[in-house]
């Protein structure tokens, strides 16, 4: 029988080829047919981001020079994480986005960065493959939906999961949807998700979030938490 770390390196190695082919078949299908649509609910979001790269091209250290740094965001299904990330890399807000099935990528160089994004899906199913990667991650974002009170317990005891797995690895708490009237505020998240209990060996930050439209310019303003993982990824 096959050692059990043998499984988990396949199942990375699986994830990953999956990743990049399917990335892959959705920008060669549209160059192909040369016309609108959506991939995975992005709206051409990969086009935007491929062409925003290649005019960043002569303002770019020489390849090589750049620090790649994995974000993490994970979350229970509807937190939003895939929301948060588009607002990220376009800061542009949208209505309503597709459920991630499985994960998505974004990729974003700034400040002698190369800082990649990577969403894994929330619904159940998906839940258990989410230690498998922490191991490449520098920072872990854990999205909750301020408003489901019905599932603060089970995001409370998902997160705790993971942060037995990685002590020290810093951690981005969103309490999202705060423009909802009857959201939770920051500091009942802290209490409801226990954080008072996280090990003073860990870079710790708890951040009221909107992704709307109304909220760019608010305090919460997705964009705040752009600048806090290149403050936090900076670090040597």
């Amino acid at each position: 029988m096959a050692p059990p770390g043998a499984f988990r390196h396949l199942a990375l190695a699986l994830g990953a080829a999956v990743a990049a082919l399917g990335s892959l078949l959705c920008i060669a299908w549209k160059v192909y047919f040369r016309r609108g649509g959506t991939c995975a609910g992005w709206d051409g979001w990969w086009e935007r981001e491929l062409q925003e790269l290649r005019e960043q091209q002569s303002h770019e250290p020489p390849d090589g020079a750049l620090d790649w740094r994995q974000v993490l965001v994970l979350g229970l299904d509807g937190a939003g994480k895939s929301s948060v990330l588009h607002y990220i890399c376009s800061r542009t807000a949208k209505e309503t986005m597709a459920p991630t099935q499985g994960f998505k990528s974004a990729r974003l160089c700034t400040e002698g960065l190369e800082m990649e994004l990577l969403e894994v899906g929330g619904n159940q199913n998906l839940r258990s493959y989410w230690p498998h990667y922490l191991s490449q991650a520098h920072v872990l974002v854990f999205v909750v939906d301020s408003v489901d009170r019905s599932r603060l317990v089970t995001a409370r005891q998902e997160l705790h999961t993971l942060l037995a797995e990685e002590p020290r690895l810093p951690l981005v708490v969103l309490a999202n949807k705060q423009d909802k009237s009857d959201a939770l505020s920051a500091e009942e998240l802290h209490d409801e998700l226990a954080l008072h209990t996280l090990s003073g060996q860990r870079d710790f930050f708890l951040l009221p979030t909107s992704a709307t439209w109304a909220s760019l310019s608010t305090a919460t303003s997705v964009l705040h938490v752009k600048s806090l993982l290149v403050t936090l990824l900076s670090q040597p």
